[in-house]
């Protein structure tokens, strides 16, 4: 019987951050789906600022930036009329703390497509065409029967979709409701007659269509007010219905929709498990919670749930951790889940009323909380509370960047020191770096910033954390301990506690 350490069940971009992740810590990974050839449709479009800070981590981010757009407009029209067309993350530019403000607009294919190339730096490819037909657990692990062979892991995950085998061999439910709303068509096209410089879009008062351009390729993203057959039920979508309902809701002579590579259907949903582990079994992305599509979080909340769980599965596997760590993904994670599953329905209600009146459109979907840059974890065991500090980050925060110069006086960024499989700790301050020693060499990566370190450029170390502190950062760039400068001890207190 084959061994391995994890098990990931499921290929899309969660299963994908989530093998990357271990990999890059020496973790022993297979990754299975049982679809035979990789996904070739756009589906999820977007990628959040938070998440394209994750993708900077797992080193990626150049690639994924290259292959995206931002600030694409958003152009809506009454027929051939435009009516307005907005921006709606006008305005928003990288700062010292944040250098990804706006979301990216690239087809979720390309994602997947490359982190499975991150993934064979490590030698590590995907299983095609490999299915899990049933698991057991046990002591010392969980046996799965992958097709018709056994294989032994100490844990599996189930980033399987909202059909998910893992969950139902688990006898989990996705619990809450199928809201009475309309149901959309979606596919890629290819199109005629329209340019490629925005997202146009058409809504009347029984339905509409949008077409949003696909960075890197020739093709846009169609979403539309399905065919009903005579008793109300959707039809197929088919190029020919995606032309009859452009034509029925925008009617713009001269355009012409061809080469249909890719379509779906699409019924809201919004359902979650009410548990994300049993035993050495884990669930993460849509096995674990569907929601409506409004604010494009689901891909981007599975890249996230995978990078919670990748560094305490690696810690726990490396024995820096006791199994202990593991309850604190559930504890983390299902909070975030319930949050995201309001967020989305009260953003698609948002969006319905706004695409009844002229000129409105999903950007209306737009608010702050999509950026997931607001995402904290302070009900965490992970989070003790500070001591001392009124103000600044405090641990279960995100931790922000700024921009540094080393000793020779090149320039470098907060961010860069996090970037890899450790936890970072800074010693801030004349006191910070004074006291500064190592903790836990191999976990952590000390760094001082002021005399005698890094130099806080312009002072936005100092405008975002503080001074005369120690401050560490978790593997996935939270906070976990903000304390005394002199507390190296109460450091390697938490380390030992994990």
């Amino acid at each position: 019987m084959s061994l391995t350490d994890v098990l990931v069940v499921g290929a899309g971009p969660t299963g994908l951050t989530l093998a990357v992740d271990l990999a890059r810590r020496g973790v022993a990974v297979r990754i299975v789906d049982r679809a035979p050839e990789f996904p070739h449709g756009s589906r999820g479009k977007g990628l959040s600022p938070r998440s394209l800070e994750v993708l900077d981590d797992l080193a990626v981010i150049d690639r994924v930036l290259a292959s995206g757009t931002t600030h694409l407009p958003h152009r809506k029209y009454h027929g051939a009329e435009v009516v307005a067309e907005v921006d709606p993350e006008a305005g928003q530019v990288p700062t010292p703390d944040v250098p990804y403000p706006t979301g990216l607009l690239i087809p979720q294919w390309r994602v997947e497509q490359i982190l499975r190339e991150r993934l064979a730096d490590f030698g590590v490819a995907v299983e095609r065409g490999t299915e899990l037909h049933d698991l057991h657990q046990h002591a010392d692990g969980v046996t799965a029967r992958i097709g018709g062979t056994p294989l032994q892991a100490r844990y599996l995950v189930g980033c399987d979709g909202g059909h998910s085998t893992v969950r139902s061999a688990l006898g989990l439910r996705l619990h809450g409701e199928t809201p009475d709303l309309p149901l959309m068509a979606v596919g890629d096209v290819e199109v005629d007659g329209l340019g490629r410089d925005a997202w146009h879009q058409w809504f009347t008062g029984t339905g509409g269509i949008m077409l949003c351009p696909l960075p890197g390729t020739n093709a846009f993203q169609v979403q539309a007010s399905p065919e009903l057959d005579r008793d109300g039920a959707p039809l197929a979508p088919t190029l020919e219905r995606f032309q009859r309902t452009f034509d029925r809701f925008a009617g713009v002579p001269g355009v012409r929709l061809h080469d249909l590579a890719w379509s779906s259907t699409y019924r809201v949903n919004v359902r979650m498990v009410d548990r994300l582990r049993v035993g050495r079994v884990f669930l993460a992305g849509d096995a674990a919670h569907v929601h409506p599509i409004a604010g494009g979080l689901g891909m981007n909340t599975g890249i996230q749930d995978a990078y919670n769980l990748g560094w305490k599965l690696g810690f726990v596997l490396a024995g820096n951790a006791t199994s202990r760590l593991l309850d604190t993904y559930e504890e983390e994670r299902l909070p975030i889940a319930a949050r995201l599953l309001d967020i989305t329905s009260q953003r698609l209600a948002t969006v319905l009323d706004a695409i009844r009146e002229k000129g409105g459109g999903v950007d209306a979907v737009a608010t702050p909380e999509l950026t997931q840059l607001s995402l904290r974890y302070p009900w965490s065991r992970l989070s003790p509370r500070s001591t001392g500090r009124r103000t600044g980050p405090r641990p279960g925060d995100r931790a922000p960047d700024a921009p540094l110069h080393d000793a020779t006086g090149a320039p470098t960024r907060l961010f860069d020191l996090f970037r890899g499989p450790h936890f970072t700790l800074l010693g801030l301050g004349e006191r910070g770096t004074g006291a500064l020693a190592d903790v836990a060499p191999g976990i952590v990566r000390s760094y001082p910033v002021g005399p005698g370190g890094f130099l806080d450029h312009d002072g936005h170390v100092t405008a975002g954390y503080g001074t005369d502190a120690l401050v560490l950062v978790r593997p996935d760039g939270y906070l976990g301990l903000v304390t005394d400068p002199t507390d190296t001890a109460g450091v390697a207190r938490y380390l030992r506690c994990l």
